[in-house]
Order: structure tokens, then sequence, then C-alpha cells
């Protein structure tokens, strides 16, 4: 998955950052806190800041011990919460640590980590266009639509 934007739900003004799958136009909303969606947000426009924030620091360390991060994942979707993991490799033992995914998603930004979410999650939680989206615009105005009529209790599952 690639990280596609940050946007805010227009009820709550509460930040989304929006993944999308490499293949096809499925599209994983995720309700994240102002602050990580800043660290997010800085990072994919490039801005600097004059001393490390956590996410930096946090990437800087993984480094600097000789570890290697092999991948982030949104691994569940569990009473309106989404969970993740941080895959790290460190002395050839792969090593999961358990993430907010808005933390997870600020780390792989920073090192360039691949991201994945379980298939599950996607067939439960992910938003799917029936036409080839190649504009972004019109992913911003459809996404902005159905943010103006979702909560997170929609993507509880199970219950109608």
């Amino acid at each position: 998955m690639s990280i596609y934007g940050v946007s805010f739900d227009m009820v709550g003004k509460q930040p989304i950052v929006l993944l999308k799958t490499e293949e096809g136009n499925k599209f994983l909303p995720i309700w994240i806190g102002h602050p990580e969606a800043a660290a997010i947000l800085m990072k994919l426009q490039g801005q600097e800041t004059p001393r490390p924030m956590t996410h930096d620091l946090f990437a800087d360390l993984v480094g600097q011990v000789g570890a290697q991060c092999e991948s982030v994942t949104v691994t569940e979707l569990k009473d309106n919460t989404f969970f993740a993991q941080i895959n790290l490799l460190v002395n050839g033992q792969t090593v999961e640590i358990d993430s907010r995914p808005s933390d997870a998603l600020a780390l792989a930004v920073r090192i360039d980590a691949p991201i994945y979410a379980a298939d599950e999650v996607i067939e439960e939680s992910a938003i799917e266009f029936e036409h080839e989206v190649e504009d972004t615009e019109e992913v911003v105005e459809k996404f902005k639509d159905f943010l103006d009529n979702v909560s997170p209790e929609d993507f509880a599952g199970g219950e109608d």
C-alpha cells in the first residue's frame, strides 16, 4: 500500500490517513491523531524540523543500532480501532513491534519502508471505486463525499 494522502472528516475534524492498494482502486481510511497527521504530512511534503520529532528519533535509533525496518503492517480492526506492527530485522531475526497505525506510517515515510495491510482489514474496511482513478482531485472529491456520511462506527463490521 501507499499513503495516498491525509484529510479531515467533515463532522469531527479528525485527521484521516488514506492508504491505497498498489493494484486496483481500494482505499483504506484510518482515523489518526492530529500530531501523527502533522508528522506524516511534514515528511510527505519534505518539510524539515530544527530538532528531530519522535518519529525521526525512532528512525535514527533503528539505524544506529544496526536494525532495519522490513515493513509496517496494518494488522487488524477491532472495536473500531486499527492495529499495526512494525517489522524490524535485528541481528538476522525479525522482531514484531505492536504499534498504532499512525506511528507505524509516520516511521514508514521516514525510512521508505513498505506498507502492508492484512487482507481481512482491506476486505472489511476499504472503499473501492468502480472505475480506474488517475485524477487525484477526483479521488479527493469522492473521498470528501464519503467523509460527509461516515463515522468510525461504520467500520465496526458484523452488525447491521
